[in-house]
């Protein structure tokens, strides 16, 4: 009898790997390809099976380690001859098709595709979505030269707008595809001449600027089978036990989109919490809340409807089709607008001296690459005054019967765009320093406008800021973005004759307005908290107390 030693065979591209079990003891009986242990890489599960018939005799790791190709991992006890014939291992046992590691597909897909091919359909990658979507935009032409990354088409859902990007570099020879068209994944978009042996690149997720809300619009594992459906639990069944069965790349894709483990049901080995769970978990929350959402917008609550208008009639016209955003949020403003009693209060800012600071900042700012903005001190002092008045943090609980405090304080910011208002969520506020926030602002702002804001970064919001800076006008009344219960609207600031006790100085004067959920906040909260947001704002020095 001979002791092997078993070792990390090629894990297709993957340089390091978790052991997450062990499934065997001393003594035990393998055959060739049993399962020894489970590793986990960021993208796949992979059994490391056994390269011969024998006896297991010890593990040479343990749960948790981390391991490399090549690196000693168990031993076995084989007969003499069965170990003279045995083969090194090549390669890890192939995957499921759904935990398949991605450089190992590509490597299989390489090798079977002839060295002389020149031509290759471009499809949609996996977009997180079972529905197809409408094409808004085509991006190449016929005869145009595209490197791998390049944005082929653009789709748009009712929850975000996503950029395709090309997984080769050539020559586009045709497109089969066309503005209007609906396409979901695995679809074809363009036929593609390629460099002959060019080997296929991993396709990419398509970049979200998705809605304020989790979504599963970011990258996801492929294709659920037809066997999923059975995998869909309810989306409050817990896992049994305090800890949630699930690996780094599950954990890390759960906290991308806001979603609590526990809530998910596991269905691979022993309850473990797969990728798809999750995708499928964000899934169904998503198609419940969209049904929720549209009651409001078709005229319930016995509202009747506004008749429609033949405004042709009167004059040239032009219909105007709305981005699915904009769709979203006039369903959603409609919503929050039926559902809370909304109260707003008026106040003015003297920011005279905090203008004069700011603008004294200028010189560091261009030497830090930061730019800051009287946002930046908006959002500084909310942090204070809602640390001052935690009840604005609170959220009414669905049942109307208690509400939710929040002992973090993250504050979103209306942002307008081409597509339609988003709201990015700056995290912990009362954290940070000026010029951290002023960074953030910076960075949400422009991935706003780009389409390119993640759900996580639209997600956790205890109060937002809706500012018109120097857009005009003296005031507006904003609405509440539930499930928050306050929103403060700032306009354009403006130079006024104030009384100072001997005389009438000119100062600048900011208009603010604070609408707040009537529900949970009354009158006397918002005058305090109004009053004490005026005071930090009037004189900046408070914010060091």
């Amino acid at each position: 009898m001979t002791i092997q030693t078993v070792v990390v065979p090629d894990l297709g591209g993957a340089e390091t790997v978790e052991v997450i079990e062990l499934g065997l003891a001393p003594g035990d009986s393998v055959e060739v390809e049993d399962s020894l242990l489970v590793l986990e890489s960021d993208k796949a599960t992979m059994d490391i099976p056994s390269p011969a018939t024998g006896v297991f005799t010890k593990y040479l790791v343990e749960e948790g380690a981390t391991v490399s190709v090549g690196d000693p991992i168990a031993e076995i006890e084989v007969a003499d001859e069965a170990a003279a014939e045995e083969p090194q291992p090549a390669a890890v046992e192939e995957a499921p098709a759904d935990e398949q590691p991605i450089e190992a597909a590509v490597a299989e897909v390489a090798a079977s595709s002839p060295a002389s091919a020149s031509e290759l359909m471009i499809q949609v990658p996996d977009i997180g979505n079972d529905d197809k979507v409408d094409v808004i935009e085509i991006c190449v032409a016929v005869g145009d030269e595209v490197s791998e990354g390049d944005t082929l088409v653009i789709l748009e859902s009712d929850k975000a707008t996503m950029d395709i990007p090309s997984t080769h570099s050539g020559k586009v020879l045709k497109i089969v595809v066309a503005e209007g068209d609906k396409l979901g994944t695995g679809d074809d978009v363009a036929l593609f001449e390629v460099t002959a042996g060019q080997e296929p690149a991993p396709e990419a997720a398509p970049e979200v600027a998705a809605e304020p809300a989790p979504q599963a619009a970011a990258p996801a594992p492929a294709p659920v089978a037809e066997a999923a459906p059975a995998a869909v639990a309810e989306e409050t069944a817990t896992t049994a036990g305090a800890d949630v069965y699930a690996g780094p790349a599950v954990r890390l894709l759960s906290r991308e989109l806001g979603v609590d483990l526990t809530q998910v049901s596991g269905t691979g080995p022993k309850g473990r919490i797969q990728k798809d769970d999750v995708s499928n978990f964000v899934k169904k929350v998503m198609q419940n809340k969209e049904s929720a959402a549209a009651a409001p917008a078709a005229g319930g609550a016995g509202i009747p409807p506004i008749p429609a208008v033949d405004f042709s009639q009167f004059g040239e016209i032009e219909e105007v089709k709305l981005s699915k955003i904009q769709k979203l949020t006039a369903a959603n403003m409609q919503r929050n607008w039926l559902n809370i009693p909304h109260v707003t209060q008026f106040d003015d800012a003297d920011i005279t001296e905090q203008e004069a600071f700011r603008k004294g900042l200028k010189a560091e700012g261009e030497k830090r690459g930061v730019r800051i903005t009287p946002v930046a001190f908006l959002i500084k002092a909310l942090a204070a005054t809602l640390q001052a008045n935690p009840i604005f943090a609170r959220s009414m609980g669905a049942d109307g019967q208690h509400v939710v405090q929040k002992h973090y304080i993250n504050i979103g910011m209306a942002v307008d765009t081409p597509r339609g208002l988003v709201v990015p969520v700056i995290k912990d506020v009362d954290q940070k320093g000026i010029w951290e926030i002023s960074a953030d602002i910076m960075d949400l702002a422009a991935k706003a406008r780009d389409g390119k804001l993640t759900p996580a970064e639209m997600s956790g919001g205890c109060f937002t800021l809706s500012s018109l800076g120097a857009i005009g006008g003296n005031g507006f009344t904003p609405i509440v973005n539930a499930p928050e219960v306050g929103i403060l609207g700032v306009s354009k600031s403006q130079i006024k004759p104030v009384w100072n006790g001997t005389e009438f100085a000119p100062r600048l004067m900011l208009p603010l307005a604070l609408s707040y959920d009537h529900r949970v906040i009354n009158g006397g909260d918002a005058g305090r908290f109004m009053t004490h947001l005026v005071k930090l704002l009037s004189d900046i020095r408070h914010l060091a107390l």
